[in-house]
């Protein structure tokens, strides 16, 4: 594909995404590895979203399966914890953006019909017809990469020749096929899954060459926020990472990276806008 994930059109929920953009985590799940079920009960999770919106979130991103390893989450019980959720964020903030988390395309059909605007399929596509569902509905998708590591499975001894190739080779594989299957050009991102299937020497390798990412023309999405290459580069527990976090946007939106996915909606907001000021208005 020609063109630089920089300046490449981004459009989601009939929105046009311009210089950095803010995806705000929302957890409904009793057992996420940051908040500890902070949003797991509906009204919390509705006042979660309120703040990140007040906060300058672009993007509120549902999950309802904790991405590691935990007790199993069968699709009903997904359905149950983000359908109605998507919903509610839909008639509470008609402008903002509605991203979920899901590598299923059963939940992915019933998310668009409730409202979603975003599948976001952190696990590299393990069910093939998540695209399909994105294409049918008009839905944008987010194309990542996990290994081909199962879906809340953690990597031992992966190895790559070089994983920055290696990521870039299947996202932008899976990109090409979500666009062939109908999936909107502006409605495609790529993300190369810091910790999903790889070590803490890979995440930062990622990192530092995230501009090879946005030099394949599609639009790049991070999601380091608060995540364990941070805590074991640093020495910090899980709740000690956010000067962390905010160092790792900075290089990465300087490297290229578009869409930021987030716990700490206002700093990231702020972090993001220096950025911008010292790169000259991005």
């Amino acid at each position: 594909m020609d063109g630089d994930g920089r300046t490449a059109r981004l459009r989601l929920g009939g929105r046009d995404l311009d210089g950095y953009s803010i995806m705000a985590v929302l957890n409904r799940t009793p057992d996420s590895f940051f908040d500890r079920g902070a949003t797991y009960t509906f009204a919390a999770a509705m006042a979660a979203v309120d703040r990140a919106v007040a906060e300058g979130a672009d993007i509120i991103d549902i999950g309802g399966v904790k991405a590691g390893p935990g007790d199993e989450v069968d699709v009903a019980e997904e359905l149950r914890r983000v359908v109605d959720t998507v919903a509610a964020v839909r008639e509470r903030h008609p402008d903002v953006v509605i991203s979920v988390d899901t590598w299923r395309a059963e939940v992915g059909d019933a998310v668009a019909r409730a409202g979603a605007d975003l599948l976001n399929d952190t696990w590299g596509g393990p069910d093939p017809e998540l695209a399909a569902v994105a294409a049918e509905h008009g839905l944008g998708l987010v194309c990542s990469h996990a290994g081909h590591q199962a879906p809340r499975t953690r990597p031992h001894r992966v190895g790559y020749d070089d994983v920055v190739a290696e990521v870039i080779a299947h996202v932008t594989g899976e990109a090409e096929r979500a666009l062939a299957l109908g999936v909107r050009r502006d409605g495609i991102l790529i993300d190369p899954a810091h910790d999903f299937g790889k070590n803490t020497r890979q995440s930062l390798e990622i990192s530092r060459r995230l501009g090879e990412l946005a030099d394949t023309g599609w639009p790049v999405l991070v999601a380091v926020s608060n995540k364990d290459f941070i805590g074991e580069t640093l020495g910090r527990p899980v709740d000690k990472r956010g000067v962390g976090t905010m160092a790792v946007l900075g290089v990465s939106a300087w490297l290229g990276a578009r869409v930021f996915r987030v716990h700490d909606v206002a700093g990231a907001r702020l972090a993001l806008g220096r950025v911008a000021a010292l790169r000259g208005g991005s």
